[in-house]
Order: structure tokens, then C-alpha cells, then sequence
């Protein structure tokens, strides 16, 4: 069997299992999510001014920007199962979050500054963000992890990696709550920096657990 003949026979065969992966994908995360969430209430909990926060749009813009970045890598994901799958067309979609961001920025920059520049880059909650984000990433990391296993990654390091944007971004929109750095320039930096990481060890385990 030559390698175009293998290619269209395993593309035939994750025709019908494409649905497969996206039901085990979605299991895997609901089953993950109460572990994450766990972590989140046993070690932080959301902000005790969190009605006062939510008439603050930056603080809002969070949750948006968390999320733009989540939905769209689980898409990819998906995609990514496939073996023929190409990143060609879809990359765009990580520009959503990076709009938005840029947006937010601009719009915080136009306003009068309530605080330095710095201080808002740094925050409070730097050391915070960091370790909770990855560490809440884990189960749902390890749930992606399992989903996209029922697939057929051609590229399984890149797979892996979408699966931990996956992670993080859903485990950053539980930290938001929690966050009282509100500030688009803490966002950008810090935010990620944390998905990078989750997203660099995604990439490292799926290059060994998605391979086929």
C-alpha cells in the first residue's frame, strides 16, 4: 500500500469516527472540568468584589478574550484529529483573542490612566496567574489529551498544543473570576504567558500520546 493510498484509507475511516471525536472530546472535558474547578474552589474562588467588578468592561473583556481563545482551539482540535487536516485557513482563528486584546488596549489607553503603566503590566497577581492557570490547565489537559486520541493527529505535537490552548483557555476563564487585575496590558502578558506554557507541555505529550 503506498503512502497516498494509507492516507485516503485513514481518511476514509475517520469519516465516521470524526463524530466520535468530537463526543469523546466533549465528555472528556465535562468529566475534567470538576477537577479544575476544585482546585480553583479549594485554593482561590471568585473576587469578593465581583458584583462591584462586573460594571468594569476590562474586567468583562476577560472573560471574552479567555474564551475567544478556548472555542476557537477546540474547533482546531477537532480539525487537527483528522489526518489530512492542514493548519491552511484556520490560523486565523488565532487572531480573535489577539483582537480583542489589541482593542481593548487601545481603549484602555485612551482613557485617563487610574494607574501607571507599569503597575498595570505587573499587577498583583503576576506569581498567581502563573502557577494557578497551568495548574487548573492539567485535568483538562489530560481530558483533551484523551478525546483527541480517538482521532488520527497526522501532527500530533501541534494537536497536543491546540489541546493545551484548549486548557488553558478554559482554565483561565475560571481564574478571571478570581483575578482582580483587570487591566488589558496584565491580560496580555500574563494570561499568555500561561497559555504558552500549558500549550508547550500539551505539545510535548502529544507528541508521544497522539502519535498513531
Amino acid at each position: 500500500m503506498d503512502t497516498d493510498q494509507l492516507i485516503r484509507s485513514l481518511a476514509a475511516d475517520n469519516a465516521h469516527r470524526a463524530p466520535r471525536v468530537g463526543t469523546m472530546l466533549t465528555t472528556a472535558l465535562l468529566v475534567a472540568a470538576p477537577l479544575s474547578i476544585l482546585i480553583f474552589a479549594t485554593f482561590l474562588g471568585v473576587r469578593p468584589d465581583v458584583m462591584t467588578a462586573m460594571r468594569n468592561p476590562f474586567f468583562d473583556m476577560k472573560f471574552a478574550v479567555t474564551l475567544s481563545l478556548a472555542i476557537p482551539a477546540i474547533i482546531v482540535s477537532l480539525h487537527l484529529s483528522r489526518p489530512e487536516a492542514l493548519m491552511r485557513g484556520w490560523a486565523w482563528l488565532l487572531l480573535l483573542p489577539v483582537g480583542l486584546l489589541a482593542v481593548a488596549i487601545g481603549s484602555e489607553a485612551m482613557m485617563a490612566p487610574a494607574m501607571p503603566m507599569t503597575m498595570r503590566l505587573v499587577g498583583k497577581n503576576s506569581r498567581v496567574c502563573l502557577i494557578a492557570i497551568p495548574a487548573m490547565s492539567l485535568p483538562l489537559l489530560a481530558g483533551a489529551l484523551f478525546g483527541l486520541r480517538h482521532g488520527a493527529p497526522a501532527r500530533p505535537a501541534l494537536a497536543g498544543a491546540f489541546a493545551g490552548l484548549v486548557s488553558a483557555g478554559l482554565a483561565a476563564t475560571l481564574y478571571a473570576s478570581h483575578c482582580t487585575d483587570d487591566s488589558p496590558l496584565f491580560v496580555a502578558t500574563w494570561y499568555t504567558l500561561a497559555a504558552a506554557f500549558v500549550a508547550a507541555v500539551g505539545a510535548l505529550a502529544g507528541s508521544k500520546v497522539l502519535r498513531y
